[in-house]
């Protein structure tokens, strides 16, 4: 036996180090092999000349060391086109698959797992809207995306497959049929329907009160959701009392659907696919937002204005923005045109930037201008529902699904007249079963609320009526003035943005765009009756009426998706606004700067990592008596920890798996299973409410009937769990503890980098990154307290510009220029924005040349 022993041992062991082999061999195929044979081909040409008939005039396009494009054309067709064949050189399989998510024809990529995302996309019918949109452009509007998409296709016509991208190689493995097709404008417009999506509104927050309501009482969700805080600041202040009135709307969560008559079964699946989109957009939890502030020449060391900008949004492969240069040369009336910043792959134009005399950020609003609709459906004829009495027809289309290795899928498409009827395709509205989730009951068991006998819920969306959102794009990239930028927002109908703006005279501003509804009843943060005009819109707030500021009197501006108006704003914008601790923070460093405010000062704002919630908790956690020597042990790290959660610091470390078990402690047993506490600004205020009731019912732990917890107990039992999470994955020694080795940024192809096929994976991912910062943190870095403490959102660029001088503006963003694996921008700027650095954003034509890494010329 022993002898039979000892030889299975040894063939085991044979057998192990031969599957090391293999493994390493195959891993070896796929990171040098293919690299060399395959990623190559599709490196572009940023060298030399190319001919191109569709050109009018010689084209140059000078690339910086960053392998940022600096493009100068003659004319605005030509500029236009050259930035179409640039976005297709470095970014073409980015720019397929997002005209495939706006087109709800991801199916015919990636085959029939996709069919129900695709169904709830037809639905929303986003390719009808961006077709009506594009007949309500300007003449040159459409000319810009016209001379756009033919950039794009000169490109296409010379690439194919793999020479396109790598990706092109590896879906060919499993969609031998699958055929570019031709660039259209209509691709470039459907990319800001998928943006509104992302950006615009509270959809997930409306679903998920209803869901609550059905589980716990309506006074305990409304402490899920506070008002916003009276000491947290206001983007544009006003004085006099707050409306109590307004205040109240944000504190009583009521359903206008009367209470089920018992407490149903919580959604066990809740959310699962509530966010069905996020496997493609990226993480978009109500704890993402952005930065930006603008600080005027008083408070600055040049005398003139120094503005910031960092959008967050969720962590992907490559980088969402793509940073780009258009130069008019020269400038002329037919070809005014000079600007710098950061586009979309697959837009003309700058998106966020500067031309040579202002510039502009974004932070998002977030206003409420998503509603459900309970549409009470005839019984006898589901055709028909109800409208005041009477029964009327739902609009039908037919949309047909093409699918990869599989037959079309035909679907009908049922329209209200409120909207789309989602839940035919949106899952987690849905009134049956889920058939993957034996547990999961239908949305008319889950709900808090009474539903019709037979019922639909339609969505009315402020994205779904037409509207000529490109020229507010292209209005920013030209304006060259207040008044000028002003004018172009009017058409910024969705989503509603945060405009941040200022310019060379030392003006600074702001302005709140979007279509804004205004409700004959209700405040939008709940499911209402269809089937009576008793909660029908009435109109939109007028542009006149929107916030705006220009040069007011404390010389800063500041945005960080904290409310925009004061309480006592005649018209409800959102209740659902960030809770303004990053906002809070901002105003904070501007007020307490040492001096005149300089860049590295700004840099300094930006790559800020202090730890609010931190104010209210540790005074509590640093009293309790600890009785292990190993918990005071660790605890000393905090006495004295200055709040910043460094990816260096030990103390960040423990206080991040304090705050997640304080959390699931406090949070986890009285919340439906699939409803955990994510952390973010909303549980920071909660948490900062509920703190100075150490008797609450939340501290009570449900799963321990035979005792009553309190505030203290839960601490406690939190650091404990803390400490010891913290001992099993980073050792024993908390000096060694780094927060940077837990919170890291891993940047995922978003089609192929969660295949679960590691070499597959390998080839397109890259990370993990150590970062700093976290949620509701200006160097917000997000993560979620039920899922870990990886990156999920983050600042998908940071950019400083400096009005005195353009040149001395800087910029970092998340991944590189490159979209082609294995090129030398595809990944050089990780760890650069990691250790938040930058680099300049070359402006004047000379210190482009300065800096040069290839000089193309385009000839027609």
């Amino acid at each position: 036996m022993h002898v039979l022993r000892r030889i299975l041992i040894r063939i085991g062991v044979v057998l192990f180090l031969l599957a090391l082999l293999l493994g390493g061999f195959f891993l070896y195929l796929f990171r040098i092999y293919i690299p060399s044979d395959l990623a190559r081909k599709s490196f572009p040409q940023t060298e030399g000349q190319i001919q191109l008939p569709e050109l009018s005039q010689a084209v140059d396009i000078y690339r910086d060391r960053m392998g940022v494009p600096h493009l100068y054309a003659a004319t605005l067709d030509d500029l236009f086109f050259a930035q179409g064949y640039v976005h297709a050189q470095d970014r073409f399989w980015q720019m397929d698959l997002w005209r495939h998510i706006g087109s709800g024809r991801l199916s015919e990529m990636f085959g029939a797992a996709q069919v129900q995302t695709d169904a709830f996309l037809r639905t929303l019918g986003w390719r009808q809207l961006a077709e009506q949109e594009y007949e309500l452009l300007s003449a040159e509007s459409k000319a810009i995306l016209n001379a756009y998409s033919e950039g794009v296709n000169a490109y296409l016509r010379d690439h194919q497959g793999a020479a396109l991208s790598l990706e092109y190689a590896i879906l060919g493995v499993v969609n031998r049929d699958y055929v570019v097709e031709p660039w259209t404008p209509i691709h470039s417009l459907t990319w800001a329907k998928v943006m509104a999506w992302d950006l615009g509104g509270n959809l997930a927050a409306e679903i998920e009160r209803a869901i609550l309501l059905g589980s716990l009482p309506s006074e305990k969700v409304a402490e899920l959701y506070p008002p916003y805080p009276e000491d947290h600041p206001s983007i544009v202040p006003a004085g006099g009392e707050a409306d109590l009135e307004t205040q109240s709307r944000s504190s009583n969560i009521e359903s206008a659907l009367p209470q089920s008559a018992t407490v149903t079964q919580a959604l066990r699946s809740s959310l699962k696919n509530l966010r069905s989109l996020q496997a493609w957009l990226g993480e978009n939890g109500d704890a993402i937002g952005s930065n930006s502030w603008v600080v005027a020449g008083s408070r600055t060391v040049t005398g003139k204005p120094l503005l910031a900008n960092d959008p967050h949004l969720g962590i992907q492969m490559p980088s969402i923005w793509y940073q780009i240069a258009l130069h008019c040369h020269p400038k002329s009336a037919a070809c005014p045109l000079e600007v710098a910043g950061f586009s979309f792959a697959g837009v003309p134009g700058v998106i966020i930037g500067h031309n040579e005399r202002i510039a502009w950020g974004f932070t998002n609003v977030n206003p409420d201008v998503i509603d459900l609709y309970i549409e009470r459906v005839n019984p006898e004829n589901p055709n028909q529902y109800e409208v005041n009495g009477r029964w009327a027809e739902f609009e039908t289309r037919q949309e047909v699904i093409r699918v990869s290795g599989g037959e079309p899928v035909t679907i009908t498409v049922r329209l209200s007249r409120h909207g789309p009827i989602i839940s035919d395709t949106y899952e987690p509205l849905m009134d049956k079963a889920d058939p993957k989730d034996k547990a999961t009951k239908p949305f008319r068991e889950r709900a808090g609320i009474n539903l019709p006998e037979s019922y639909a819920i339609a969505m009315r969306w402020t994205a779904l009526e037409p509207a000529p959102v490109f020229e507010a794009i292209w209005g920013f990239n030209k304006a060259n003035n207040w008044v000028e930028f002003r004018r172009a927002a009017q058409a910024f109908a969705v989503p509603a943005q945060n405009l941040l703006y200022a310019d060379v005279d030392g003006n600074i501003a702001y302005q709140m765009p979007g279509r804004i509804p205004i409700r004959a009843k209700g405040d939008g943060r709940l499911p209402v009756p269809g089937w009576t005009d008793e909660y029908e819109w009435v109109g939109y707030i007028p542009f006149e009426e929107l916030p705006y500021a220009l040069n007011p009197p404390q010389g800063y501006i500041v945005t960080a998706n904290n409310r925009v108006p004061s309480a006592d704003y005649p018209y409800l914008i959102t209740s659902d606004w960030d809770y303004g601790f990053r906002a809070r923070r901002i105003v904070e460093l501007i007020e307490s700067a040492p001096e005149k405010i300089d860049l590295t000062y700004m840099q300094k704002m930006q790559g800020d990592s202090y730890d609010p919630s931190s104010t209210f908790t540790l005074p509590i956690l640093l009293q309790l008596p600890l009785e292990d020597t190993k918990q005071r042990a660790a605890r000393q790290l905090l006495e004295n920890w200055d709040g910043q959660a460094t990816a260096d610091s030990a103390a960040a470390a423990l206080y991040a798996a304090f705050w997640k078990h304080l959390l699931i402690l406090t949070f986890r047993d009285d919340l439906p299973e699939d409803h955990p506490p994510s952390g973010g600004d909303r549980y920071f205020e909660v948490m900062r409410n509920l703190i100075s009731q150490p008797d609450n019912s939340w501290w009570d732990d449900q799963t321990t009937p035979n005792q009553r917890e309190g505030r203290d107990l839960i601490f406690q039992r939190a650091f404990a769990k803390a400490v010891a999470e913290l001992q099993k994955t980073l050792g024993e020694d908390p000096k060694r503890w780094r927060w940077g080795d837990l919170h890291t940024a891993t940047f995922r192809n978003l089609a192929f980098g969660q295949s679960g096929i590691a070499p597959l994976e390998a080839l397109f991912n890259r990370g993990p990154f150590p970062t700093g910062g976290g949620n509701s943190i200006v160097n917000n870095t997000g993560w979620d307290t039920s899922l870990g403490y990886s990156v999920l959102w983050l600042p998908s660029m940071r950019m400083i510009v400096d009005l005195s001088d353009f040149n001395n503006s800087l910029a970092v963003h998340t991944t590189g220029q490159s979209g082609h694996a294995f090129h030398p921008h595809y990944i050089d700027l990780a760890e650069r924005w990691s250790k938040l650095q930058y680099y300049p954003m070359w402006w004047g034509e000379s210190t482009v040349l300065e800096n040069l890494e290839g000089h193309l010329r385009l000839l027609p």
